[in-house]
């Protein structure tokens, strides 16, 4: 078991999970102005979090290059201002990150209260089917769990839902929360709404899944934005619009969850499990 951030929580935590669209029509410059705007009319807020690639726009593949801004750029800026002006944490979901060697990722950044940047997760799981990210993007190598206001937090985005391998790492490496920005399609809301289940089920953790919604380049987005609590209750879900939804969260209720259910304490690790004998006969 990993060592991690566990920092003293007292009282709830109060999220607002704005749940954006990017409709073809809009640059990202006005897009940032006018989620800025917005974010600016919330209060006594301890956390916001935003889609996957709102700013860019997910489907723009074709302006992938052009969209590409680095840690210092105009959204991680926008998150930066909003963050400090407001005391609030802000995960602004991910940016197209032009990295090291002009490589571009899809990268999640957690701006704390102060606005320093305190966590960026560049998605290791890029996505291929019907879509041009797996070719365009450079996967991630690292993960991150950090102290933040709802406790000891991972940054997962959109596809990395489906492979549990990478929760149980973040479980083993003490998650408490996992903040999951998406641009998850309509077409497969139901896989949405499983798996973010399913994950909080199983690591007995709180999960803010932020989704985008309305329409990108005729593909229509999921919405359905949810907060799940450590025993797999949904607390409270968007419609398919935008919205934001604003939800008060007891980090607390982890350990109390784990404790009156310790199913992480009887989990083997990966190499225990591939250990085991073949029991073929």
């Amino acid at each position: 078991m990993h060592t991690h951030p566990h920092p003293e929580i007292s009282g709830p935590r109060r999220v607002a999970v704005a749940q954006i669209a990017s409709p073809d029509d809009e640059s990202p410059a006005t897009r940032i102005e006018r989620v800025e705007a917005q974010l600016r009319q919330l209060e006594n807020i301890d956390l916001i979090t935003l889609p996957e690639l709102w700013s860019a726009g997910y489907f723009a593949f074709d302006r992938y290059e052009e969209r590409a801004e680095t840690l210092d750029g105009p959204t991680v800026q926008m998150a930066q201002r909003v963050a400090r002006d407001l005391g609030s944490e802000v995960h602004l979901g991910s940016i197209v990150e032009r990295g090291e060697h002009g490589k571009l990722h899809n990268t999640a950044v957690l701006v704390d209260a102060s606005g320093r940047i305190s966590q960026t997760y560049r998605k290791i799981h890029v996505f291929g089917y019907q879509s041009l990210e797996s070719q365009l993007l450079t996967p991630g190598q690292s993960l991150s769990v950090t102290a933040a206001a709802l406790g000891a937090t991972a940054s997962t985005t959109c596809y990395d839902l489906r492979f549990p391998g990478l929760w149980q790492e973040l479980s083993a490496r003490g998650a408490e929360a996992a903040i999951v920005p998406a641009a998850w399609p309509a077409a497969r809301r139901e896989h949405w709404r499983l798996l973010t289940q399913a994950r909080a089920v199983e690591h007995q953790l709180w999960i803010i899944a932020t989704n985008a919604c309305g329409s990108q380049s005729d593909v229509q987005l999921g919405g359905f934005s949810r907060v799940v609590d450590p025993s797999g209750r949904i607390v409270a879900e968007c419609g398919d619009g935008e919205e934001t939804l604003i939800v008060d969260i007891d980090p607390t209720q982890v350990d109390s969850v784990r404790e009156e259910f310790p199913v992480i304490g009887d989990r083997l690790s990966p190499q225990d499990y591939r250990a085991l004998a073949d029991g073929n006969l």
